[in-house]
């Protein structure tokens, strides 16, 4: 297996992240490099992002309010971050970035702001596909291809009026990515809005919201090489404007009296409380390095590494890789599949443990669409800036291995999850340490 996917070319990562040199034990003894192929889940800080907050934090303080030299640098440095947010996906002029803790967040939001109902597909992640009942949702089945399901949407869009169009950019499960601007078109032909969830979609491919017609878009800093805990909602300033705001407090009004409030007009009417300075400013300077960098490289990294993987995994017995459509024209760098006879779970743990890869187990938050696809739960290996072909090659190798003579390691179950047995790995946990240096404990 080895040698038919080293005549493949090689790709190198694309940018430095953390935890590239990650060693990691193995329960057989000794260690290794850490292979990250988890990105969908989280992805890694870019060094760019890292070194950011490093400078940042010395100035952290308060913001808008502050007269003080470190507040009014922070308070620079977070509306500046909105400008960074609003050249990376190409914001027009009436839309505004509102911070938030991530993609789940920056969803709810707007599902409180949605004057009517919301139509959506049903292979969404759950983010995108619980809110919207609040105001009324209609889901449509996808077909078995894009140009049907896109056929199906606008069909639904167009039997009665609906307010807003949600749906995903890239999917979670399978990486497929939607015709966006073809969508944006048939919503606004019938009278719709149209919200993109792009917490896969924003890492990996180039988003123009003013050429593509987006109304809204939502992402998470901790899938776009920034999990310092902010996400984002880009969109049309009067839905926003009009609606309660999301939290009620400090921050979000103009003037507060006992019997009435004026609140402030969006983003700050949905930003209440002391915002996530540190957060907004990683996001920003994801996006800014990502502006860097050329799209079409970024496409073809992750395309040959899917590539890889695909070839690799369908070479073997047993192995069955997931997808929604026949017609896919594009994908993001997510490949997920089944072995045939090991659950996805002791998969995932017989990775890790004798091989020191890291992939996703599960239904990955989007049940009807695994159910759609006939599994109960899957493996899913995701890349990034940050992935090489070695990567791949020893995810490859060791998936083989499993078919061919399985695990070398005994595995037991415990609540539907495996686990070795015994796990011989040491993990490290966090540790607050007394100021005095003696080991006691810092508050008693």
């Amino acid at each position: 297996m080895t040698a038919v996917l080293t005549a493949a070319v090689a790709c190198a990562p694309l940018a430095r992240v953390s935890g590239c040199d990650l060693q990691v034990p193995l329960v057989q003894g000794g260690e290794c490099t850490y292979a990250n192929l988890d990105y969908a889940a989280s992805a890694p800080a870019l060094a760019a992002v890292t070194d950011c907050v490093a400078d940042v934090l010395p100035y952290y303080a308060s913001v808008h309010r502050g007269a003080g030299y470190a507040s009014r640098v922070s308070t620079d440095c977070y509306e500046g971050a909105r400008e960074s947010v609003a050249r990376f996906v190409g914001a027009a002029d009436d839309q505004v970035v509102v911070f938030t803790r991530n993609t789940t967040d920056s969803l709810n939001l707007l599902a409180s702001c949605v004057p009517g109902d919301t139509v959506v597909l049903d292979i969404e992640h759950h983010a995108n596909l619980l809110p919207w009942n609040k105001n009324g949702r209609r889901v449509v089945t996808a077909a078995a291809t894009i140009d049907e399901t896109v056929r199906r949407v606008i069909a639904e869009l167009c039997s009665r009026p609906a307010a807003l169009l949600a749906i995903t950019g890239a999917s979670n499960v399978t990486g497929e990515v939607l015709p966006i601007a073809r969508l944006a078109d048939a919503a606004h032909r019938c009278g719709a809005r149209i919200l993109v969830d792009a917490a896969q979609l924003a890492p990996h491919r180039r988003i123009d919201l003013a050429s593509s017609g987006v109304d809204y878009l939502a992402f998470s800093g901790h899938k776009l090489y920034a999990p310092f805990g902010a996400g984002v909602l880009v969109g049309r300033r009067d839905w926003l404007d009009a609606a309660e705001p999301y939290l009620a407090g400090g921050g979000a009004v103009r003037e507060v009296g006992l019997t009435s409030t004026e609140w402030a007009p969006a983003p700050q009417r949905h930003e209440a409380g002391s915002p996530n300075v540190i957060g907004a400013a990683a996001v920003a300077a994801a996006c800014e390095y990502l502006c860097t960098l050329d799209w079409d490289v970024v496409a073809d990294h992750e395309r040959d590494l899917a590539d890889r993987l695909r070839s690799g995994l369908e070479q073997l017995n047993g192995i069955e890789v997931l997808q929604i459509w026949d017609d896919t024209a594009d994908a993001v760098g997510i490949v997920t599949f089944t072995v045939d006879g090991y659950a996805p779970s002791y998969v995932a743990a017989y990775l890790s443990a004798e091989h020191g890869i890291g992939v996703r187990d599960g239904r990955f938050c989007a049940h009807p669409l695994l159910a759609r696809l006939g599994v109960s739960a899957a493996v899913r290996a995701s890349v990034g800036l940050g992935t090489s072909s070695s990567d791949i090659d020893r995810l490859v190798d060791a998936v083989a291995t499993l078919c061919e003579t399985g695990a070398t390691w005994h595995y037991e179950e415990t609540d539907g999850r495996w686990d070795p047995s015994p796990d011989t790995r040491s993990f490290p946990r966090p540790r607050f340490r007394s100021p005095r240096g003696d080991g006691s404990p810092a508050c008693k």
